[in-house]
């Protein structure tokens, strides 16, 4: 295949979790007698610009749908991350009633309900119909359509220019990087930021966070990849700031090429030569994630034989996309673990899309009282054993399989 970004050949193979439904397609129980439909999820690398990258992509149209069940407002941590952001922002770029912040991937409004609060105008833009009504609830304005170059010269045509655009774990979810980041300069003012957020390639290899790969994200990125990206669709990156949200994140602050009102700050230089120290533009780099992603599935699928050999009942939270590449690359079903909870009513009473697994409310968990509940959205332990602290009472014990099976007590 040809790189998305540089259109170079990128062959060089770096995971390989077989083949999986879109990762957030859950099921009815009318499905449940339908065959599913599967994808490849490999990912290459590009030998000249290093965008790791899936092999197969899936349309955009396909995985972000009117029915899309991922609304950021059900994780409280990930709300009051939003919160601090745009506290942040608006103080640093002295933003106030007569500044302009737009939201790309907007989902339900979890952040630009801030935004409104401070009384700083703003709109999203957010294509999943579900999220933008949730959104729409909250009062905030929402431009229901994909963010692209031709969308962006239309809001600039109208005046509709932004001071501020936030993108927070969007970047991974467009096929077409160039179409997409070349709108963010176009719609930015003369002197307005972009900010983005990302997990750190770096991270998800080092900490062999190989369930953050799935159907709905594209491409993974190091900040060297992402400095040239921009570079050749017209921004410049001027901060970057390491970040604990989804396991180690990156924040990039970026403006129109050429722009004089910052300087670039020294964690730029920084944060490219640590890349560099670990070899991320060479590919013995890239080469044994893959052992690392099997070793987490053996390891996982032989503790849960174990537990089942013991009459342990095995129940797990989060019905998470990062879960359900866990559980389809180990060939987990309801016969090794019970069921799932989420908080999320979208996906309640349905079922996770290849392990059909069900997908229970709260009040489940006490009444079965399992003795380990496996949290498969790892990077929300704390918040969640904060939450389900109850399940002590019965004994039961918090599971994480990644980077490794741990059982926290």
């Amino acid at each position: 295949m040809n790189c998305r970004h540089c259109h170079k050949p990128a062959n060089f193979p770096f995971l390989d979790l077989g083949s999986a439904p879109l990762s957030n397609a859950l099921l009815t129980k009318a499905q449940l007698v339908q065959p599913e439909t599967t994808y490849p999820l490999r990912l290459v690398v590009c030998e000249n610009c290093w965008l790791v990258q899936t092999e197969y992509a899936a349309s955009r149209e396909m995985v972000f749908h009117d029915d899309y069940v991922y609304f950021s407002s059900y994780s409280s941590s990930w709300v009051d991350h939003a919160r601090r952001l745009v506290a942040e922002v608006t103080q640093r770029y002295k933003l106030d009633s007569n500044s302009c912040i737009v939201e790309i991937g907007a989902n339900d409004g979890y952040l630009l309900q801030f935004v409104r609060n401070a009384g700083i105008p703003c709109y999203g833009i957010e294509p999943t119909a579900a999220a933008a009504a949730s959104a729409r609830s909250k009062g905030i304005e929402i431009i229901e359509d994909f963010f692209g170059f031709d969308l962006a010269q239309r809001l600039w045509d109208c005046g509709r220019s932004a001071d501020l655009i936030i993108a927070n774990n969007v970047l991974a979810h467009v096929p077409d990087l160039n179409n997409f980041v070349s709108a963010f300069a176009r719609l930015l003012k003369p002197d307005g930021v972009a900010t983005f957020e990302f997990p750190h390639l770096l991270t998800l290899t080092d900490q062999n966070q190989f369930d953050t790969v799935y159907h709905e994200h594209y491409s993974y990125f190091s900040l060297g990849t992402i400095s040239r990206i921009f570079r050749s669709n017209g921004l410049d990156v001027f901060d970057v700031t390491e970040l604990p949200s989804h396991g180690g994140s990156l924040r990039v602050s970026a403006h129109i090429m050429g722009c004089k009102t910052r300087d670039i700050s020294p964690s730029v230089a920084a944060m490219l030569e640590k890349e560099k120290a670990a070899g991320m533009e060479e590919l013995s780099y890239y080469s044994n994630f893959q052992q690392a992603a099997e070793r987490v599935k053996n390891d996982f699928i032989e503790f849960l034989i174990k537990a089942k050999k013991n009459n342990h009942q095995v129940a797990a939270y989060g019905a998470a996309a990062k879960g359900n590449t866990l559980l389809n690359f180990a060939g987990v079903r309801p016969d090794l673990l019970s069921f799932v909870v989420d908080r999320n009513p979208h996906k309640q009473n349905k079922f996770l899309p290849g392990s059909r697994i069900p997908v229970v409310e709260e009040t489940v968990l006490a009444e079965q009282k399992p003795d380990l509940i496996v949290l498969l959205p790892w990077n929300l332990r704390k918040e969640i054993v904060e939450q389900l602290a109850y399940a002590k009472e019965w004994g039961a014990r918090f599971v994480t399989a990644v980077p490794e099976i741990t059982v926290h007590s």
